[in-house]
């Protein structure tokens, strides 16, 4: 038995409240248990120099943890991006383009900032289902708009954390899991349950290939809870 009580595959509350932002062409706060991420996408014709050629669009990401997002308040970052905060927009950066047909988006950017507003384990996982939710509502209003005939998706999006604690492999770690897990896995798939990127850890001892099978088998078991909050959240839109 999990600390608050939790199944070993079953993930915390989600919650996902859209149009949190008048501004942005896309917004919500994606919340998993206590963890509660601000996503804004963001819309521009400013391609970059070496995509201008190609045609075809691009989606990235920026990532940050607001200086009360935890216990004790931290110094927000400038430019020089901290390690663990690079890896982590790059992360989400890398899977929210997975469920972009880039060539159908045409030549366009959009910009996907992920605001930690409070966290408690699973930062970067929230930010990319919190991110899809931002994106697809951005889409979908260059759809209604008319700058775009159809939505450019080819994926649906999803991310959960796994790892072991206690030698049990479990997803969806809370922080007072994190911190002790012998293993610590990020996994991202598709809503089919295929795998865009796994980003795991062992913490002490080295884990065996039963194990990493479990933390998989727990990741594609708890990924409905995501998939029917994003789905909610988009009012029934016809994803992949």
């Amino acid at each position: 038995m999990r600390a608050d009580g939790r199944g070993a595959h079953e993930p915390r509350p989600i919650d996902c409240e859209t149009s949190v932002n008048r501004y942005a062409e896309g917004s919500c706060i994606f919340s998993m248990g206590q963890t509660r991420v601000h996503c804004t996408a963001s819309v521009s014709d400013d391609v970059p120099r070496w995509r201008k050629e190609s045609g075809a669009g691009w989606v990235t990401a920026e990532y940050r943890m607001l200086p009360r997002s935890t216990d004790t308040r931290t110094r927000r970052e400038g430019d020089r991006l901290k390690g663990r905060t690079a890896e982590i927009q790059r992360l989400v950066g890398r899977s929210l383009r997975a469920a972009v047909n880039l060539e159908a988006l045409g030549p366009r950017v959009i910009t996907i900032d992920c605001d930690v507003l409070q966290a408690d384990g699973g930062t970067r996982t929230a930010s990319v289902n919190g991110g899809f939710v931002a994106l697809v509502l951005a889409l979908q209003g260059l759809v209604e708009s008319g700058a775009l005939p159809a939505l450019p998706l080819v994926n649906r999006v999803v991310a959960m954390s796994v790892g072991v604690v206690n030698g049990e492999a479990v997803a969806d770690l809370a922080y007072v899991e994190d911190v002790s897990a012998e293993v610590d896995m990020n996994l991202v798939m598709t809503g089919a349950g295929d795998w865009i990127e796994v980003q795991g850890t062992a913490e002490g001892s080295p884990f065996s290939p039963a194990q990493l099978q479990a933390m998989l088998d727990a990741g594609q078991a708890s990924l409905g809870a995501v998939v029917d909050a994003q789905t909610q959240a988009l009012g029934g839109l016809d994803l992949p």
